[in-house]
Formats: C-alpha cells, structure tokens, sequence
C-alpha cells in the first residue's frame, strides 16, 4: 500500500488536499522512498520513468545528461561485474618483487592510481598499491617520516568477487570495506578482470577524463565521411550506429560485444598490423595497433553501404587482405 506521508506519486490527480507535485519534488520524494522501503523496487522503477516522461510535458523539463543520469540509475541495477570489468588483457599489475623506482615508472607510465600485486602471474594476486603512499618518498627521512623500503611496506588489501556479482552490491562492499578496487576471479580461481570504483561511478555519470586522458584514448575518432579509427573495445552497438546497418546476425550478436570480436569471427585468429578484413556486408577494417594477442585500434571504412542483414559473421568468404603496415 502507498505511503501516504510519501505525497502522491507523479501523474497522480490533484485531491482536496494535495496539489500535482513538480517532477523535481517528485524525484526527491522517490529517493526517500527508495531509502525507507527497499521491498518496492518495481513500483519505484516504474514512478521514476514516470517522472521522466511528465518532465518531457512540461516547463521545464530535463536536461540531456539529466535525462541521460537517470536512465543509467534505471539500468544500473541490472548490471553485473562481468559487464563493467576491465578485462584480465587490459590489467596493469606490478610483480610483488618490484622495487619502488621501478613501480613509479609504472605508476608514471599506467596513469592509474591504483595497481593491483601479484606473484608470479596476475592468478595469484595479493593484494594493491596506491600512488598515495609513494608520496612520502618526496620527504626526506630527516624529517622523521620513514620511506618504505619495499612494496609489502605500503601493499593493501584488495576485494575479490565473482564475475555474476551485481554491481549494486560491489558498490555497497567498496563503502563498508573502503576498499575501491576489485579482481574479478572465475570458477577456477583464476583473475578474470578488475573494477575499480571509477568503473562503477561512469555506469550512471559516463566516462569520466581528468588532465591525463589525451584524443589519443578516445574510443572512436572521425576521418571523413565513412572512416573513422576506433578502438578495438568499441561496442558492437556503437558500431552498428556508426555504420548505419548490422554487422552480425541475431546468433552472432549473443556473442560477440566488441569490434574486435566481431573482426575475430571474421578470420577466426588475431590479425597482424596492417592487415585488411572485409565484412561482406559492405565495411572493412584495417588493423592499425595489435601485437600477438590482441587488437588495440582499427580503421572503419564504409565501402558498400548495405540495407540488407549481412551475411553472418564468420563467414568463410570474408576477404583477408594484406596491407602496407600504416606509419
């Protein structure tokens, strides 16, 4: 039963003794709710994409990264660590024996403020540093402030959760812990990928750039008309955007995420730089960073426009085309 001392929900006629509340007010009574009576998820859910359609009606209705904000809280709840995680691939680590020198050039290098440890190999991690505890190492010792000689001086603990865990409850477990990185380990125990909080924070407010991100980490950059060099993580939903038509079939679509999967399924191996793979719906992609085991960024061209459904991906007459390695 609603809560009467919550006031009426959005849309809600107007009685004798309430007025038809703003979509600001009525945002802010949701919120509360959603705080005192955790059991009415659903009704919530379905009260704020109300909210969001009367701010569409009215004087003054939501801004683009309003409206963007409070569609990714919708999704937010559904998503789980294995959707957000950086993949075991991309992982900058530090072996537990590296010297401090050694791990601020890696610090340096990363551009991340916190790195996860490891022996041996990343399947057998113990723990993280934080770029904060080598700031001390700028203070002379004479002024009675000990440096640490080695990395177990400064590691930390680290979380480790499975790859289904909700990221809802990650987030929870990073503020009680105030432990804001995560390995993600599989059934056999092995890392899978990691999640820092930044990861979880850019689901509702978007990526997040500070001084250090350069163009050159831009996910997707425009040539001219039909080219553009993206990444190799680029979403495959991003991609079909991009090109205006599918690039892989229903089948194909449940498994492959990324450009690089999709350009994988092509040849069925990792193309080497400067490479040339053409879709047979009308695009090629020429491979512009990889080294043995990935694809790092490609170029998209659009040859043939199609309004067709493309062949299914993986198809054994897409071309593979050898190309002077781009400068």
């Amino acid at each position: 039963m609603p809560d009467p001392s919550a006031g009426p929900l959005p849309g809600s006629k107007p009685t004798d003794h309430t007025r038809t509340t703003s979509w600001p007010s009525a945002l802010v009574t949701l919120v509360n709710r959603l705080l005192r009576r955790r059991d009415e998820s659903a009704q919530l859910r379905e009260s704020l994409e109300e909210v969001i359609e009367q701010s569409e009606a009215e004087d003054r209705p939501l801004a683009r990264e309003e409206r963007s904000m409070m569609l990714n809280i919708l999704q937010f709840g559904e998503l789980t660590v294995a959707d957000i995680m950086v993949p075991r691939a991309d992982i900058i680590g530090v072996e537990a024996s590296t010297s401090l020198d050694a791990l601020a050039r890696i610090f340096r290098d990363a551009q991340h403020s916190r790195l996860p440890v490891y022996r041996e190999s990343l399947d057998h991690p113990v723990g993280m540093v934080h770029i904060k505890d080598l700031i001390g190492l700028a203070v002379p010792e004479s002024e009675g402030v000990p440096h640490p000689r080695t990395i177990q001086d400064i590691r930390r603990d680290v979380l480790f959760v499975p790859p289904s865990m909700p990221v809802v409850n990650l987030l929870v477990k990073m503020q009680s812990t105030r432990v804001h990185l995560a390995l993600v380990i599989d059934e056999y125990g092995g890392t899978d990928g990691l999640v820092s909080i930044e990861d979880i924070v850019e689901q509702i407010v978007g990526d997040i750039e500070d001084e250090h991100d350069t163009d050159e980490a831009q996910t997707v950059v425009p040539r001219g008309p039909g080219e553009f060099d993206a990444s190799a993580r680029t979403d495959l939903e991003e991609l079909e955007k991009l090109v205006g038509f599918s690039l892989a079939d229903e089948d194909k679509a449940e498994e492959i995420d990324t450009l690089a999967g999709l350009v994988f399924s092509l040849v069925s191996r990792v193309p080497q730089r400067g490479e040339i793979v053409k879709h047979p719906a009308g695009v090629e992609f020429e491979v512009l960073e990889a080294d043995p085991r990935r694809l790092r960024r490609l170029r998209v061209r659009v040859i043939k426009p199609s309004q067709t459904v493309p062949a299914s991906a993986g198809d054994a007459n897409a071309a593979r085309v050898p190309a002077e390695a781009d400068g």
